[in-house]
């Protein structure tokens, strides 16, 4: 175990953990600001049931990952520190926008939301919830300005060792920050709707004896959830292939990593569907290969050569002057964007089937149908693998810069920090998180339980005098 290695898991593991409640929370905010859009437009007290009953996973989702974002900023001071002496000009609008701004309206939002339910009209709790949603989805452009940055530096010049910021609207205009955050928000609304369709398929798989309205209740929110999983995964996967147009471009080493490509092929390029990259020889092995299917993927027609990582090596060497190798982590990329997209392909297939079954002409009802039921309570669980394994193959492709083309990880990385310091604050970080995830999971579980058509109201209905005597 080296500084180098320990500081590296330790922010993967800290940002795998908050990335599991970040696309959840923002997802499930703005289904249920739809849900709550319905209730307003329509008068039908199910979608005001749907709001709130739904609003409280919300909430649990956010909390925790507010409590997930705090622990992970520590990181940059404690175990990158020279990171964050060159990247400080540039991270600190889009962070301090984030935080005065974004963060703060949706914290003010959501709790003026959970709190007036009745003491409010609905046109204006309505616009409550829209504010939060509106919050996160901002709070989520700004990290990813940094982050795009990190991608594709723009706007900058580099004084004094350190990157300083000229142009702000530059970060802005940034193409890898459009297609990057596109993707990642198409994505957090599809895994909102995935999360309410698979939770509701678990209650109606225990549940064989419902209330005419608790039916009503669970049948529109699998139609909900499911149409939003819909939609927004075709939006995801035509955005994310818009994507890997960009970064054969932008990132060609990245693109050839996730496709095993180490030889440039030629103009029929071969896809490969499984195979071992050999770090050690650079070249694959136990390779099963579809011809001129690569070309088509990559470029929509059946002619287009890949670069291969072996040339682009020696390109990076000769450009960068680094006596040090460009390969990123072959096998990680390989199987993580095959896992994201499988997932998506999945997730496509799971609602448009069960947007069919749903249906009020269907000869079969989808609560008839446990096979089916089973398929998407399982379903919930394949967005956090595919969040994840997105953000892999995101960040692990920029391998071995933590500032593409400027900055690299082992320049990254704090020079007072030591092994001892970090084993012990990524076993504190572990137990932590991992008590986070059960203690959320146990209170989903017991929201889950609670019956939809009594809806849970806050449970401070009274405000009490502190100094009467009830108050104790």
């Amino acid at each position: 175990m080296t500084i180098l290695s320990l500081a590296r898991f330790q922010f993967a593991m800290t940002t795998v953990y908050h990335f599991f409640f970040v696309p959840f929370s923002i997802g499930t905010a703005f289904v249920v600001a739809i849900m709550e859009s319905m209730y307003v437009s329509t008068k039908d007290e199910t979608y005001k049931k749907m709001a709130k009953y739904w609003g409280n996973i919300f909430l649990l989702s956010f909390a925790v990952g507010v409590v997930t974002g705090l622990i992970q900023e520590f990181q940059f001071g404690m175990n990158w520190s020279d990171y964050s002496r060159f990247m400080g000009d540039i991270f600190g609008a889009p962070l301090a926008l984030e935080a005065l701004l974004s963060f703060f309206m949706e914290s003010t939002f959501i709790g003026l939301w959970v709190f007036t339910w009745k003491k409010v009209k609905p046109g204006l709790h309505l616009f409550f919830i829209w504010m939060t949603s509106i919050g996160s989805l901002t709070s989520a452009l700004w990290i990813l300005t940094a982050n795009s940055f990190m991608q594709h530096p723009v706007g900058y010049e580099v004084k004094g060792g350190r990157a300083v910021m000229v142009n702000f609207g530059a970060l802005l205009k940034n193409p890898q920050l459009w297609f990057e955050y596109g993707h990642v928000i198409l994505n957090a609304i599809m895994m909102g709707g995935v999360i309410i369709a698979g939770l509701t398929a678990f209650q109606l798989l225990k549940n064989n004896k419902l209330s005419e309205a608790n039916k009503k209740f669970y049948k529109k929110s699998m139609r909900i959830g499911l149409i939003f999983a819909l939609i927004f995964s075709i939006g995801g996967i035509a955005l994310g292939d818009a994507q890997m147009q960009y970064l054969i471009k932008e990132q060609p080493m990245k693109f050839a990593a996730t496709e095993d490509v180490f030889t440039t092929t030629g103009k029929r390029a071969p896809w490969t569907i499984v195979g071992i990259a050999d770090m050690k020889d650079h070249e694959v092995k136990y390779n099963i290969d579809i011809p001129d299917a690569l070309s088509i993927l990559s470029y929509h027609k059946t002619t287009g050569a890949v670069t291969g990582m072996n040339e682009l090596n020696a390109q990076f060497k000769k450009k960068y002057g680094k006596n040090i190798d460009f390969y990123p982590p072959v096998n990680t990329l390989f199987y993580s964007f095959r896992i994201m997209c499988g997932i998506g392909a999945w997730i496509f297939l799971v609602s448009l089937v069960g947007l069919i079954m749903t249906r009020e002409k269907s000869k079969k009802p989808l609560l008839q149908r446990r096979w089916a039921l089973w398929c998407i309570a399982i379903t919930t669980f394949f967005p956090f693998i595919g969040n994840t394994a997105g953000w892999f193959v995101t960040e692990f492709g920029r391998d071995p810069w933590t500032v593409y083309g400027l900055f690299t990880i082992a320049d990254s990385v704090s020079p007072n920090v030591s092994v001892g310091s970090l084993l012990t604050s990524n076993i504190i970080y572990f137990i932590l998180f991992t008590t986070l995830a059960i203690t959320l999971i146990w209170l989903v579980v017991r929201e889950l339980r609670k019956d939809p058509s009594e809806a849970v109201e806050p449970k401070f209905k009274k405000v009490l005098d502190p100094f009467d005597k009830e108050a104790f």
